[in-house]
């Protein structure tokens, strides 16, 4: 059986942040992710144990939680590989992993960012490997994995496809001499951008440590769109992934609406 859990950056969103964990609750779930809930990559230290108490005060999991990526919808989607803005990633990777080890996170995704125009993209990669070699460095000292995944839309964002995805993680792996930077397997990026999804799923079924779920086109519901997801996760088990499922869509209406096609069934019991 499929294991779901709630986006709560895309999820909920009628409420303020630290209420959605009690709504996902509410709603069915028992596990959850956030994308950097926070304005800035080190917050203060009253900022994070109120977010803390939100996940504990629900009674639900923190399974996944993104490093500080910047603006996403601005000039940044990630700071990892960007010199001048590398440091703001070095230095939330330990408030992130501190978040991680209070809640058990087990996936951190670190958006790899955007190219910038200054900057051969030689240089990002090499930035990147850096920033990613500290990232796993850290999280493994958790037993968490660093996720790296394919991004869509109108963005200098160089991985595309899983393949390319795919080949940062395998970089990032050697470089850090670590085996814990995984395939973060989002499946609207991958419809939107064209990329194979079934092919791709086969391909690299064996980098993937996490999955996230939309409709294409448009990134609503299941059943907004016509991308197949049911034959996707079904491949997915197939090829040995058993993993979490993230809800990482825009709701078409209200949230608990939007909740209509899963069955309440397919939300209890998942540990």
């Amino acid at each position: 059986m499929t294991r779901y859990l709630a986006n709560c950056s895309m999820l909920f969103t009628e409420l303020p942040l630290l209420h959605r964990p009690a709504a996902a609750r509410k709603a069915g779930f028992e596990a959850v992710e956030f994308w950097w809930p926070f304005a800035s990559p080190v917050p203060g230290d009253a900022e994070v144990d109120a977010f803390v108490s939100a996940i504990q005060d629900a009674g639900v999991r923190l399974v996944g939680l993104n490093f500080f990526g910047g603006d996403l919808a601005g000039p940044d989607c990630g700071v990892l590989s960007i010199p001048r803005r590398a440091g703001e990633f070095r230095d939330n990777v330990e408030v992130a992993v501190g978040i991680g080890e209070r809640l058990g996170v087990r996936v951190f995704n670190a958006l790899y960012g955007n190219r910038v125009e200054d900057v051969e993209s030689g240089l990002q990669h090499e930035t990147a490997m850096a920033s990613l070699a500290l990232a796993a460095e850290a999280a493994g000292r958790i037993g968490a994995v660093v996720l790296i995944e394919a991004v869509s839309g109108p963005k200098p964002y160089p991985l595309r496809t899983a393949g390319q995805a795919v080949e940062v993680v395998d970089a990032a792996n050697a470089a850090a001499g670590a085996d814990n930077v995984g395939f973060l397997c989002d499946l609207y990026h991958l419809a939107v951008n064209g990329d194979d999804v079934g092919a791709a799923i086969a391909r690299h079924a064996g980098a993937i440590r996490h999955v996230q779920i939309a409709d294409a086109p448009g990134r609503g519901e299941p059943g907004t769109g016509d991308l197949d997801l049911a034959g996707h996760l079904a491949s997915l088990r197939h090829h040995g992934y058993d993993g979490w499922v993230s809800l990482e869509y825009r709701p078409s209406t209200t949230t608990e609406e939007s909740l209509a096609w899963l069955r309440r069934g397919d939300l209890e019991g998942q540990r």
